[in-house]
């Protein structure tokens, strides 16, 4: 359990780690590509290492070094892993290896904890089964454990359902390309976070591989298309940003991050701007993005293309005059943990009022009290209640290494705001 000191108008400059999204798209794509891949700056946390042991059970050659990763890609040859792959509660991880794993001949059989059991996955297992491929739930539940009878899928049309899990999209898109014919997704209903869609999107086309995207409707991966080997470098990761900007809000100072890309299709670089909407002043200057904090106002605000922030958001809150309604967020409820339920319940432990919906979230401050915070072995609930701490006396973080999963370093870093 960590303690968290009340801080007064934080003055820090931070750099963003590197992207775990973009971390994990690129090792898919360097395994698949033709040749040595080199990835620049990756993300080096619990999640994307669970990626790089099961790529080398796929017999994919990852070697980390200081700074970077070498990936041997197999130009689309793939073994069959000699056991099963335990993924841990890495949703990416689980959601790519469903699709990649396709392209293995044989049986592979994926599995996760506790928490990634009740996570669904079967939209993704009915694209497959639409290619006639064999996907199954073990448990006939609709979740992991799973096995994929792989060996050349054939591509074609398939309907994909969009309101759960973009991740389902992404991981038929990313392995697209190594299809024996031209694959077309038809999405059915409205696709959830379309920016985690774009960062897909983003990565193929850097790697050499065109995608027609109509209107996020239709999605069109051409068959005998080919990832390039190159040397790639990975952005900085603005979901954990948000952090850092948040702190300047809560405590009225002011914060600069660095290392991020300020033309990054990622959905959180937009955080600063639902700030400044609560009364922040925002300045970009090149690489360099400063939240300059203020009184705070309640705002009404739709986040679905930003969902890997709410949990900030929802905190900053606490410190805002009137109540904060966050609205388009139900693809919460099937994270790491059930977010929308646990924010609910810490939100409330801390003083404030709570009305909590399928799809939403309204939050009005109230006194604040001193709480010892559950975090669900969920990271994000860790590093956003951790802001809760700088204005409140008396937060303690339950489960701090619970950040392992995406920014291990990240309570060495926050306290680096005090100094």
């Amino acid at each position: 359990m960590i303690e968290i000191q009340p801080a007064s108008r934080v003055r820090a400059a931070v750099a963003a780690p590197p992207s775990k999204s973009y971390t994990n798209r690129a090792y898919i794509v360097a395994a698949l590509a033709d040749g040595e891949v080199r990835l620049e700056n990756p993300l080096f946390s619990d999640d994307t290492r669970t990626m790089r042991k099961a790529l080398l059970q796929f017999g994919v050659p990852v070697v980390e070094e200081e700074g970077a990763t070498v990936v041997q890609g197999q130009g689309g040859r793939l073994q069959l892993p000699g056991e099963e792959i335990f993924v841990g509660n890495a949703g990416t991880t689980m959601r790519f290896l469903t699709t990649f794993a396709a392209l293995a001949p044989g049986v592979t059989r994926l599995t996760g904890d506790d928490r990634m059991q009740e996570r669904p996955i079967e939209d993704l297992l009915m694209c497959l089964r639409q290619m006639n491929l064999k996907a199954e739930s073990l448990q006939r539940n609709g979740c992991p454990p799973i096995e994929i009878h792989g060996g050349h899928p054939p591509g074609g049309t398939v309907t994909l359902a969009g309101d759960k899990s973009s991740q389902y999209l992404t991981s038929l898109l990313l392995s697209a390309p190594y299809f024996e014919n031209d694959t077309v997704i038809d999405i059915e209903d409205e696709l959830t976070s379309r920016s985690y869609v774009d960062i897909t999107l983003d990565i193929m086309q850097t790697f050499g591989v065109a995608v027609q995207n109509e209107f996020y409707r239709k999605f069109t991966v051409p068959a005998g298309q080919r990832y390039f080997a190159r040397s790639y470098q990975i952005e900085g990761d603005a979901s954990s940003a948000s952090y850092f900007f948040a702190a300047a809000a809560v405590t009225g100072g002011e914060v600069s991050v660095t290392n991020l890309n300020p033309d990054s299709v990622q959905g959180d670089i937009r955080f600063p701007d639902a700030l400044e909407q609560m009364g922040c002043r925002v300045e970009r200057r090149g690489g360099k993005i400063t939240v300059f904090g203020n009184p705070l106002r309640g705002i009404t605000i739709h986040m679905n293309d930003m969902p890997d922030v709410v949990q900030t958001l929802a905190v900053v809150a606490l410190f805002a005059e009137g109540k904060t309604t966050i609205t388009g967020i139900g693809n919460l409820r099937i994270k790491e943990t059930d977010r929308i339920a646990a924010l609910a319940n810490e939100l409330t432990r801390l003083g404030a009022s709570i009305e909590a919906g399928n799809d939403y979230l309204i939050i009005e401050p109230g006194t604040h009290r001193p709480a010892e915070v559950e975090t669900y072995d969920d990271h994000r609930m860790a590093m956003s209640f951790a802001l809760a701490g700088l204005g409140i006396p008396g937060i303690k973080i339950k489960n701090p290494r619970c950040v392992d999963k995406s920014f291990p370093d990240f309570f060495e870093r926050f306290q680096e705001l005090y100094g």
